[in-house]
C-alpha cells in the first residue's frame, strides 16, 4: 500500500457527532481557562502597576509543579479502577474545583502593595493549576481512546479543536470587557473580578458534561462498568467488549517512575512534544506581547482603541481557525498527518512575516490581514497532534502491553503548559529588554518600538521553522498505524 491509498473507517469505529461535540465541550473549557489566565494577567501590570517581570514570573512559577503533578495525575488516571471508569470521576470533580478556584483567584483586595499582590496571586495560582490538572489530564486521555481508527481520530480532534477555538473567539475581548465604562466604571481590577466569576460558573456547568455523558472504551478486567443512563443511551454508543480490554499494569512509585522514563524515551512522542513546544511557545510568547505592539506602536498609547482592534484581530483569527481546522482535517486524509503539518506551519510563518508590513499606524485595518495565515499555526497543530499522539499510544501498547493515554497526554500537555509558562515569563523580560516604560504611555522610544516589533515577528517564525525540522523524523504513517492496530487486536483476541 502506498501513502496515497487509504483505509476506510469502519462504521463501528466512527464516533457519533453528539459525542464529538460533548468531548469538544471539554476543549472549550480547557482553552477558555488557558486564555483567561494568560490574557487577564495584563491587569496586574496596567491595572495594579506590577512590574512586567513579576507578572511573567506569576505565569511561570506555578507551572514548575506541573512537571510532577501532570504525569502523576496521568498515572493515577491510567491505573484507577472504579465503577465510573478511569477518567470520568476526575473530570467531574476537577471541573467543579477549577471553576471555584478561578473565580476566587481574581478577587483582589484593593490598596495593597505590589508584593502582596504577587504572593496572593502566586499562592492562588498553585491551587488553580492543581485543580486544572485534575480536570484536564483525564479529559485529554479520554479523547485518545474514543476510537482506534487513524482518520476518525483526526476528525475527533478536528471537532474538539473547533469547539476549543470558540474560547479564542471570546478571549480577545476580555481586556475590553474588563475596562468597560458602564459595567465597571473603567476599573480593570473590578472588571477582572466580575469576569472571573462568569468564567468560573461556566466552567463548572460545561466542564462536567464529558464526565456525565461519555463512556470509556478501555476498561480494566477488575473494573465494574455501570449501566448507561437514558441520556447516554441516546447520545452515544460505547465499545466495551473483552477484546478491547487491557491487563492492569503494576502500580506504585516504582511503576510511576518506570512509566515516566519510558514515555520520555519514546522517540516518536518526543518529536511531537518538541514541535508543539516550539510552535506553541512562539505563539504564546508574542500573544500577550502583541497587545503592546498594537497599543503603543499602531495606536501610540491609546489603550481603548488598541484593545478594540486587538479584539477584532483576535476574533478574525479565531474565525479563520475554524476554516483552518476543516482544511487541515481534509488535507490530512489526502497527504498524511505529517505533510499536513508542514503545510499548515509554513502558512503560519508567512502570516507572522506579514506583520512587519501590515502592522502600521498609517492604516490600522491592515493588521487584520496576517490573522488568517497565522491561524494555520495553532489550528493545524492541535488538530493533528492529538490524533498523532493517539497513534503513538497504540505503538506504545504494542511494546509495553499497557494503555497509557493518561501518561502520554499529561506529559504532552505539560510541555504545552511549560511553553506557556516560558512565554509568560519570557514576555515580561523581553518587554523590559525593549526599554518599555508604562509611565511614558504613547511616548515610547524608537528603539523600544523597533525591538517590540522585531520580537513579535522573528521569534514565532524561528520556532516554527525548527518544529518543521523536528517533525520530519516522525515515523508513523497511515500504513504503519494500520499494521499496529491489526497486531494489537490479534493480541487482545488471544488474551
Amino acid at each position: 500500500m502506498s501513502q496515497q491509498e487509504h483505509y476506510e473507517t469502519a462504521p463501528q469505529d466512527r464516533i457519533p457527532l453528539p459525542q464529538k461535540i460533548i468531548y469538544g465541550a471539554g476543549a472549550f473549557v480547557n482553552n477558555l481557562l488557558a486564555a483567561a489566565i494568560g490574557g487577564m494577567a495584563i491587569i496586574l501590570n496596567l491595572g495594579l502597576g506590577m512590574n512586567p517581570a513579576l507578572v511573567g514570573l506569576l505565569g511561570a512559577l506555578p507551572r514548575l509543579t506541573d512537571a510532577i503533578t501532570d504525569p502523576l495525575m496521568g498515572y493515577i488516571s491510567d491505573n484507577t479502577r472504579s465503577r465510573w471508569g478511569r477518567r470520568r470521576p476526575y473530570i467531574f470533580c476537577g471541573a467543579i474545583a477549577v471553576g471555584i478556584v478561578f473565580a476566587l483567584l481574581w478577587q483582589l483586595p484593593a490598596g495593597k502593595s505590589e508584593m502582596f499582590y504577587f504572593w496572593f496571586f502566586l499562592t492562588g495560582s498553585f491551587v488553580f493549576y492543581l485543580a486544572y490538572t485534575v480536570f484536564a489530564t483525564p479529559w485529554v486521555a479520554l479523547g485518545y481512546e474514543l476510537t482506534p481508527d487513524y482518520h476518525e481520530r483526526t476528525r475527533l480532534m478536528g471537532v474538539q479543536n473547533f469547539m476549543g477555538q470558540l474560547a479564542y473567539l471570546i478571549a480577545p475581548w476580555f481586556l475590553w470587557f474588563m475596562q468597560h465604562q458602564l459595567l465597571f466604571g473603567g476599573d480593570m481590577v473590578k472588571g477582572a473580578s466580575g469576569l472571573a466569576v462568569i468564567i468560573g460558573v461556566f466552567t463548572i456547568c460545561v466542564g462536567v458534561l464529558p464526565a456525565i455523558l461519555l463512556r470509556e472504551r478501555y476498561v480494566t478486567p477488575d473494573a465494574v462498568a455501570p449501566e448507561p443512563t437514558p441520556i447516554q443511551a441516546v447520545v452515544e454508543k460505547s465499545v466495551d467488549d473483552p477484546a478491547s480490554r487491557t491487563a492492569p499494569p503494576k502500580v506504585g512509585v516504582a511503576g510511576f517512575f518506570k512509566g515516566f522514563a519510558a514515555t520520555l524515551k519514546f522517540k516518536p512522542f518526543l518529536c511531537l512534544c518538541a514541535a508543539t513546544f516550539l510552535v506553541f511557545n512562539g505563539f504564546m510568547l508574542v500573544s500577550s506581547f502583541q497587545f503592546y505592539v498594537v497599543i503603543f506602536y499602531i495606536f501610540e498609547g491609546d489603550q481603548v482603541r488598541g484593545a478594540e482592534f486587538a479584539g477584532w484581530g483576535g476574533t478574525l483569527g479565531a474565525i479563520s481557525t475554524f476554516c483552518v481546522i476543516a482544511i487541515v482535517t481534509w488535507m490530512s486524509s489526502r497527504i498524511g498527518k505529517r505533510r499536513a503539518f508542514f503545510v499548515a506551519i509554513g502558512l503560519s510563518m508567512f502570516g507572522y512575516a506579514l506583520k512587519w508590513v501590515c502592522y502600521t499606524p498609517e492604516n490600522p485595518m491592515l493588521m487584520l490581514i496576517p490573522a488568517p495565515f497565522i491561524a494555520f499555526g495553532l489550528g493545524g497543530l492541535f488538530t493533528l497532534m492529538g490524533s498523532m499522539i493517539a497513534d503513538v499510544c497504540d505503538m506504545d501498547e504494542l511494546q509495553t502491553g499497557q494503555r497509557r493515554e493518561g501518561m502520554f497526554g499529561s506529559i504532552y500537555w505539560w510541555v504545552v503548559k511549560l511553553g506557556m509558562a516560558a512565554a509568560l515569563a519570557g514576555g515580561g523580560f523581553l518587554l523590559n529588554a525593549t526599554g518599555f516604560d508604562v509611565a511614558l504611555g504613547g511616548g515610547q522610544g524608537e528603539q523600544t518600538i523597533f525591538l517590540m516589533r522585531f520580537f513579535d515577528v522573528v521569534i514565532p517564525i524561528l520556532g516554527s521553522a525548527i518544529a518543521i525540522w523536528t517533525v520530519y523524523a516522525y515515523p508513523i504513517t497511515e500504513e504503519k498505524a494500520h499494521e499496529i492496530r491489526v497486531q494489537l487486536e490479534q493480541r487482545r483476541g488471544e488474551i
